[in-house]
């Protein structure tokens, strides 16, 4: 069920009409029946997984949180955060595993092993309610949260439709006291909540859709081999269209949860606008870079065991961080080139000599470098395979020109300054979502502007969200 289609209109217009008639406690079960629902629309074969791994995380921390032996504590936690990962590794990583050893045993002249009967269905959005249970059960080890006392709360924390796919990844401390407070209508956040549906949708029918018609042709090779145009091109375009993807469903995740009156964290505040890849990493998929830095790269040691160890420890929490995303070499590599450059900046940041220009020209100058250096590593998470970015790369040195390019690049300028308008307007604002300051007037007026430009310039294209793949 694609959020940006009339199944989803319908679905969460009919939850909500039911879900706002309900005491506290009914919600609860409507929500989380509703989210099941919403999951088995996917593929229901793999609810029986996802309810199997709540079941056994809401029990496990239950006892965590009651006993006070150590040893008995920390086990339990070592099992939950296994068999977490471990559902997650086999059903995410099996088939990135078995096509390596292929590949090892072709170069060694073995050639009939029958690859395709190994391979495995992705559970949907098993790596982002893997990475909320995780948490929960960290935290709770911690002490920093209070156990669930209902499976059905427990369950719902997980499953709540809206960021259950794709993110963002909640936090225990902060969704889970929602979903076990009564919530209150409250019409002006609702407003607020359909404004960022509208945004969300504009951001991927509009700019990601349309930009995706450029990439797509380009990486395809609907504009002939590559060369340093169509690679720019090709780049600049996936930039932009995994961007306005990604936050769009980020935007109506966040708008779908607060008409049922919650409130998810921001997960992107324009990233392309960032002025090193620290502060782009504060800026993209924020509530999974907190998490690889609060679960992995501070346990690890963080910046506390000396600079060579913080090093490292960048490294291996971007190239996690990489596979993540998926099981594929160029996800190892796309994490590699960003773990290079925070070290980088880590190192000549030290150098109290480096001043950095804050001037106009100086701050500008720094946020384009970056976008350019992002791009690149763009490369290896848009091709699919080593060789094919390598190339991509290659062909920055191939000059050749076509009057066709002229006009893809016209056509891909015009959302991509529309997106970098509205980013601008965030950013001077610091709004959660455009133009939160301004008259309701102003706001609804606004609404009705992103439902024109939807119907008139939605790229009318079936395609789902990049980060529902991961």
């Amino acid at each position: 069920m694609l959020f940006d289609s009339t199944a989803y209109g319908l679905f969460l217009i009919l939850v909500l009409l039911i879900y706002w008639r309900l005491p506290f406690r009914k919600q609860n079960y409507l929500l989380l029946a509703a989210s099941y629902f919403f999951y088995a629309w996917w593929d229901w074969r793999f609810l029986i997984l996802m309810a199997g791994s709540t079941l056994v995380d809401y029990l496990v921390a239950r006892k965590i949180a009651a006993t006070s032996d150590e040893r008995t504590r920390r086990l339990l936690l070592f099992f939950s955060i296994v068999l977490n990962f471990s559902f997650l590794g086999v059903f995410k990583y099996f088939n990135f595993f078995v096509e390596s050893m292929a590949h090892l045993a072709a170069l060694l002249g073995l050639k009939q092993i029958p690859v395709g009967v190994w391979r495995i269905l992705l559970p949907p959005g098993i790596s982002f309610y893997t990475f909320q249970e995780v948490a929960y059960i960290v935290d709770v080890y911690h002490r920093k949260v209070e156990p669930a006392k209902s499976l059905v709360d427990y369950a719902l924390f997980i499953s709540l439709f809206p960021h259950l796919i794709a993110g963002p990844i909640q936090r225990p401390s902060h969704l889970l006291p929602q979903v076990q407070s009564p919530r209150i209508w409250d019409p002006a956040k609702a407003f607020d909540g359909l404004v960022l549906i509208l945004e969300g949708l504009f951001r991927k029918v509009v700019i990601a859709d349309n930009c995706a018609l450029i990439a797509n042709a380009i990486f395809s090779g609907g504009f002939g081999g590559p060369n340093t145009m169509t690679v720019l091109l090709g780049t600049y375009a996936f930039a932009w269209q995994i961007y306005g993807d990604f936050s769009g469903y980020s935007s109506i995740a966040r708008g779908s949860a607060q008409l049922f009156g919650f409130h998810f964290m921001v997960n992107f505040r324009q990233p392309y606008l960032a002025e090193s890849l620290q502060d782009f990493w504060r800026r993209w998929h924020i509530s999974l870079s907190t998490w690889l830095r609060d679960y992995l790269y501070i346990p690890l040691g963080g910046n506390r065991l000396g600079n060579v160890r913080t090093y490292i420890n960048l490294m291996l929490t971007m190239l996690l961080g990489g596979l993540w995303h998926g099981a594929n070499w160029t996800f190892v590599v796309w994490g590699g080139i960003h773990g290079v450059g925070l070290a980088f900046e880590r190192l000549f940041s030290r150098k109290r000599e480096i001043k950095l220009s804050t001037t106009f020209v100086g701050r500008w100058g720094r946020r384009i470098i970056l976008f350019h250096l992002v791009c690149l590593a763009w490369i290896f998470f848009r091709v699919p395979s080593l060789s094919g970015a390598w190339e991509q790369i290659v062909s920055l040195a191939t000059w050749q020109w076509n009057p066709a390019y002229l006009t893809a690049l016209l056509f891909l300028a015009v959302y991509a300054v529309i997106l970098f308008l509205l980013d601008l307007q965030l950013e001077l604002s610091n709004g959660e979502h455009v133009f939160a300051s301004r008259s309701y007037t102003w706001r609804v007026a606004t609404g009705i502007a992103f439902c024109v430009l939807i119907t008139l310039f939605g790229a009318n294209q079936e395609s789902a969200f990049i980060y529902f793949r991961f």
